[in-house]
């Protein structure tokens, strides 16, 4: 795998990888960035929530589960001191629809959290990752 990131103006920069899609990074105004897009910080917590969530979708939807709204939170500690990285990471997993059994919402996370979710894989040898989940019945 390869990236490529160019910087646009100060903190600004777009980046791609092998897929071809550009993102853009930026950072704060008073490190010279425009705030005009995700911090590196912010894009790495969202690619382990999207890296977990898109498991457990996969998982329910191979298991027929009636999954009608499905989202993920994820709430992160930093250290104080640089270099600032995160210490603890919260995932909350947020399920609607029909007859949604647990035992079925437990064993996807499971997969994901333990074998499948690469992002979550190397962050856990560093920073504490829990997880809940809620189950919202729909009627």
């Amino acid at each position: 795998m390869e990236a490529i990131i160019k910087q646009v103006e100060g903190l600004t920069f777009v980046a791609k990888a092998d897929s071809n899609h550009w993102i853009a990074i930026d950072g704060p105004k008073q490190f010279f960035g425009s705030e005009a897009a995700p911090r590196p910080m912010e894009l790495l917590l969202i690619a382990l929530g999207s890296c977990t969530a898109s498991d457990v979708a996969a998982i329910l939807q191979k298991k027929r589960v009636d999954l009608r709204e499905f989202h993920v939170k994820l709430r992160a500690e930093r250290a104080e001191e640089h270099p600032k990285v995160f210490t603890k990471i919260h995932i909350e997993y947020v399920f609607g629809g029909r007859g949604i059994q647990n035992k079925d919402v437990e064993r996807a996370i499971e997969l994901s959290q333990g074998k499948y979710c690469p992002i979550s894989a190397m962050l856990k040898k560093t920073v504490e990752i829990t997880h809940s989940y809620r189950v919202l019945e729909e009627e």
